[in-house]
């Protein structure tokens, strides 16, 4: 019976867990990388059958043709952190495969700066958009990365986010003889230039994890002319809409960009499309990004619903201001996404009109409120003006 050993080489040689190195010893016939096939055939003496390839179909293919019993497929890092490990295992089931990990390169390297891990985020941005990482560092103390060739991009989503002086641990080369750890800052890591593969660890001593909803409007950057949702209706329409932390999100005439900073918060793994037609709102709504470190946004310059044509499909939509175009909005957001969940509000009679028209099903609510103010040693309610809630599709 042909016995199958997935073997994690971990960081390196010394990092090969004694079980692996058995494996390996064992085995007649190897797989994997041409780079790790190099490493790791000096340190046994059995002259071996070498395959310079790991891609499942290439080995299944290999293990139907060979008269061998005992095969070995070197795959580095962690087998279960984002590890070609998994996939092999389930392509090679017929024979029964088993999976030997090596040292892992995050318990590693928090030995190496003698912190614990119980507790942190890990994620790779490997081959992978930054979406993740911001709104991750954001609600943790520790966030321990996987990178590519992106380390600088990294430090620049950081600084972009407004983390431009946490700490960054990183790990260069672990495991081999010109192996450097160092701690320098995001602003230090986005010009740096550190060899792939680096891992990192950014401190965040200041995490902050809570979901709001209706934040104080005070919270936010103003400019005179640039329109904000309140604070009142922020936490009815959020409510409404019931994000998930995954979704795509709309937020159509973001203003100062109140309602997209919620909505950001909320979707931390999703992201946020902020659409303004006023130029001078933008910054506004970047500084506002920064204020509430958040990295999932995309700003974009232009008018509904010309300016949602290139955009992915959306989970959910608020829509602010719309310029007069609310049916043929919704008729392009509803044409991307039957299901979408939408929340519209509307301070004029012939707005709500003109959304019931294009969602008859859509349940409205006139929400008004009041807020306290002090006039000497009393306190006077002062009525803000009333809107119009209008929510409607999706599944709750």
């Amino acid at each position: 019976m042909k016995q199958i050993v997935i073997v994690g080489t971990g960081m390196g040689p010394d990092s090969l867990s004694e079980e692996g190195r058995r494996a390996l010893a064992e085995a007649t016939v190897w797989f994997g990388a041409p780079r790790l096939l190099e490493i790791f055939k000096p340190l046994f003496a059995v002259p071996k059958v070498i395959f310079p390839f790991y891609k499942y179909e290439e080995i299944l293919a290999v293990l139907e043709q060979r008269e061998e019993t005992c095969f070995a497929v070197l795959v580095s890092g962690d087998t279960g952190f984002y590890s070609a490990a998994p996939g092999i295992y389930e392509a090679l089931q017929k024979y029964n495969p088993r999976i030997v990990p090596g040292a892992s390169s995050v318990s590693a390297f928090f030995a190496r700066l003698g912190l614990p891990w119980q507790d942190a985020a890990l994620l790779s941005v490997h081959g992978r958009d930054m979406t993740a990482l911001t709104g991750t560092v954001r609600r943790n103390r520790y966030t321990f990365c996987l990178t590519g060739n992106n380390v600088a991009s990294i430090g620049e989503a950081l600084c972009d986010a407004g983390y431009a002086g946490l700490r960054v641990h990183t790990g260069e080369n672990l495991g081999l003889p010109e192996e450097w750890v160092r701690t320098i800052t995001a602003e230090e890591l986005s010009l740096s230039n550190l060899p792939p593969l680096s891992v990192l660890v950014v401190v965040n001593d200041d995490p902050d994890d809570r979901i709001r909803f209706g934040l104080p409007d005070t919270a936010f950057d103003r400019s005179d002319g640039i329109p904000m949702t309140k604070s009142e209706v922020r936490a009815l329409s959020l409510a409404k809409l019931a994000l998930k932390p995954g979704d795509i999100c709309y937020d159509i005439g973001a203003g100062t960009g109140s309602v997209t900073v919620e909505m950001a918060l909320a979707a931390y793994r999703g992201r946020v499309y902020a659409i303004e037609r006023q130029p001078d709102a933008l910054p506004l709504i970047r500084e506002n990004l920064r204020r509430f470190h958040l990295g999932n946004v995309t700003v974009i310059e232009g008018e509904a619903p010309e300016a949602l044509e290139e955009l992915p499909p959306p989970d959910a939509v608020f829509i602010g201001g719309s310029g007069g175009h609310i049916g043929e909005i919704i008729s392009v957001i509803q044409a991307k996404n039957p299901q979408v969940r939408m929340v519209i509000t509307a301070i004029t009679l012939e707005t709500a009109a003109a959304v019931l028209a294009a969602l008859p099903q859509a349940e409205l609510t006139q929400l008004s409120a009041a807020r306290a103010k002090i006039a000497g040693k009393s306190h006077l309610l002062t009525a803000q003006n009333p809107v119009m809630v209008i929510s409607a599709g999706g599944m709750l």
